[in-house]
């Protein structure tokens, strides 16, 4: 029986697990390395909260989430991959309700941040 998310903990296991995937990942580790550089401490920091927020509704996550990813380089590809990461990390990790509104909260994020970035890509380019 896999655990369920209930506490900060299980964030903490989601998250690290997850982001230990993505700095290996061929396609999206250098995407993250460009941007976050030698600031994974913070990152993980602030995706704990962001985490917590959502799932636990424990507000310790104040920010905007799209702002930092807006001119990113990435597109549909990178997306794709960085959901594959996330469900394989949930579904091997965790069961339950919170495991399924993970998976869907973060398929509607990853389709917000690709319209966006979509838009704002495509914005510039016929400037």
């Amino acid at each position: 029986m896999k655990a369920q998310i209930i506490q900060l903990e299980d964030i903490k296991l989601l998250v690290d697990s997850f982001y230990g995937k993505v700095q290996e990942d061929e396609l999206l580790a250098p995407v993250f390395y460009g941007r976050i550089a030698d600031k994974w401490p913070e990152h993980m920091e602030k995706m704990y909260r962001f985490w917590q927020t959502v799932l636990l509704g424990e507000h310790t996550y104040l920010g905007s989430p799209f702002a930092p990813h807006a001119n990113l380089p990435v597109d549909h590809t990178h997306f794709e991959r960085w959901l594959q990461l996330f469900h394989e990390t949930i579904n091997g990790l965790f069961e339950g309700e919170k495991a399924e509104e993970a998976k869907w909260r973060a398929g509607k994020m990853a389709e917000m941040f690709q319209l966006k970035i979509a838009y704002r890509q495509q914005q510039r380019s016929s400037s």
